[in-house]
């Protein structure tokens, strides 16, 4: 991040200095609305549920407070304004100026979007990567795919393998954006402890059978777990680095059932394959995640959504993934969705939290100066273009 934000208020002197200049690789995001936004609306963006609880406010959060105090001076405004005073700033300013000053700030090189979920709205891949100033990779929902290919029209029998091929060509070169990675959601509709073998052609038909039934009366999204772990090997087979959510996240989700140690018997049978795993967000399970990443040579890691969210705690978060966490092992995401402040202030309070922490190794002679510019390069950036093969320019 360059020295005119820190001088300009939007970032902390000091605990960024490690990563001054580094242009991150934000390898996991969403796009951002493209309209303007009344209160309600801003602030249902500012949390994981529906929206605050009547009689409350989403700003009277830790991430609602980090919005007030290091947003606030990318909009020209004093740190701690008002929320009021806030919105109507934004207002004045128009979500295309506003998310300028957000997306531009947040000095990222390149953004790695999943644009499979809530895209009425919001801006395109390209026009985020645009805005940003950063170069744009795709990442493939596949759970998305395989509603798309349902609601095309697939008999049972034809359901698996019209679903592989369909995520073979999403997943093909010489598309745009970049396909990078696919992703799937398994934590939000059956959890991680679904058995992780590739289901069989007959288990596939029997399950697609009942799914497409209900599917085209009740546009049930897909939450069988034969279908799911379908889908979960058909990312696989494309040898692209398969992302998985983890940890926290909305109510659609069982939280017991995201905690990534519950992933070692599909990275027991992945490993051998070589495909990398890459375990998203999760936060509170970081340590779990941290220890897989240790033990697993295809697990990498981050603490993604979390960061924002979590404010000043930031930097205990990012220590704790780096107890066992190889450092070849950590990369950084945003996680941001919906709100342009969201990928100014993960990538504000990852510098921060990982600069900070940098900072303490070296004045505690733990580490040398020289290996800590190479360690906040690394999981600033390194790790994501190494790992990602495809990496757009």
């Amino acid at each position: 991040m360059s020295g005119s934000l820190v001088s300009a208020g939007l970032v902390p002197a000091g605990p960024v200095s490690f990563l001054d200049g580094v242009r991150l690789v934000d390898h996991h995001c969403h796009s951002v609305v493209g309209h303007a936004l009344d209160r309600a609306g801003f602030e249902a963006l500012l949390t994981e549920g529906p929206g605050p609880a009547a009689g409350t406010s989403s700003f009277d959060s830790a991430l609602g407070f980090s919005v007030r105090r290091w947003c606030a001076p990318a909009l020209d405004l004093p740190p701690h304004v008002a929320p009021d005073d806030y919105l109507a700033r934004r207002a004045e300013l128009g979500p295309d100026e506003v998310t300028k000053r957000f997306l531009g700030g947040a000095g990222v090189g390149a953004v790695l979007v999943d644009h499979g979920f809530a895209v009425d709205g919001m801006l395109s891949p390209a026009e985020l990567g645009a805005t940003a100033g950063a170069s744009v990779g795709e990442v493939v929902r596949l759970e998305a795919v395989a509603e798309e290919v349902a609601d095309r029209g697939v008999s049972a029998a034809g359901y698996g393998d019209a679903v592989a091929r369909e995520v073979a060509a999403r997943t093909a070169e010489g598309r745009h954006p970049v396909p990078v990675a696919c992703k799937s959601v398994l934590a939000y509709r059956a959890g991680l402890d679904v058995d992780p073998t590739r289901p069989g052609p007959a288990d596939v038909t029997k399950a697609a059978d009942g799914w497409l039934r209900r599917r085209a009366t009740t546009g049930e999204p897909l939450r069988d777990p034969v279908l799911l772990r379908h889908g979960l090997w058909a990312g696989l087979d494309t040898g692209l680095p398969l992302q998985l959510h983890t940890g926290f996240g909305d109510p659609d989700e069982d939280l017991h059932r995201a905690n990534p140690a519950l992933l070692v018997d599909l990275a027991r049978l992945v490993e051998p394959l070589g495909v990398p795993l890459m375990l998203l967000h999760c936060y509170p399970y970081h340590r779990e995640a941290a220890w897989l990443a240790q033990v697993f040579a295809t697990v990498h890691v981050d603490v993604g959504l979390a960061v924002p969210y979590i404010g000043a705690r930031a930097m205990s978060v990012v220590a704790e993934l780096l107890e066992l966490a190889p450092y070849g092992k950590v990369l950084y995401s945003s996680d941001a969705f919906g709100l342009p402040e969201l990928h100014l202030l993960g990538a504000l309070r990852f510098r921060s939290a990982l600069g900070g922490l940098l900072e303490h190794l070296c004045a505690t002679d733990e580490l040398a100066p020289a290996d800590a510019e190479r360690v906040a390069t690394m999981i600033g950036t390194d790790n994501a273009r190494r790992v990602y093969g495809r990496m757009p320019a």
